[in-house]
């Protein structure tokens, strides 16, 4: 008898740090998962990204068993890490608060490449720019 999906949760969780406290006991616990059965083999998988905010897609199952897969990290956070800023500028590109290079740039493209809407890294890398753009980040040759 195959097991049916009965719910998928999106949840950004620290790499490597994920708890039964929220945000994680308050998205799965209504559904009756395991809780730190969840954690363990989260904080398992994401062992090499700590420090990063990690998004995750839970498979949750009627039997209660779950799966879950482990995306890359969001841009923003990549270009603000990039860059070594804390915080994006609030009014957009009208501010530049900090900028990264063209490697930077694509190293960052690279990374995000499996989970963009792009095919080729000089695609993603477009993508990147505009959000970084967005964020008061320029990009110096």
């Amino acid at each position: 008898m195959a097991r049916e999906l009965v719910n998928k949760v999106k949840l950004q969780i620290p790499a490597g740090r994920a708890t039964a406290a929220p945000p994680v006991g308050t998205a799965l616990g209504p559904f009756g998962i395991p809780l730190p059965d969840f954690c363990n083999r989260f904080n398992d998988a994401t062992k090499d990204k700590m420090g990063d905010i990690v998004p995750v897609e839970v498979y949750i199952y009627d039997d209660r068993s779950f799966d879950f897969k482990v995306k890359t990290s969001p841009a923003a956070f990549l270009i603000k890490k990039a860059a070594g800023v804390k915080k994006a500028s609030a009014t957009g590109s009208k501010t530049i608060v900090g900028s990264i290079t063209k490697e930077q740039l694509r190293q960052i493209a690279e990374t995000k490449l499996p989970d963009l809407n792009a095919y080729t890294v000089e695609e993603a890398m477009k993508i990147i720019a505009g959000t970084a753009k967005n964020m008061g980040i320029e990009i110096k040759d």
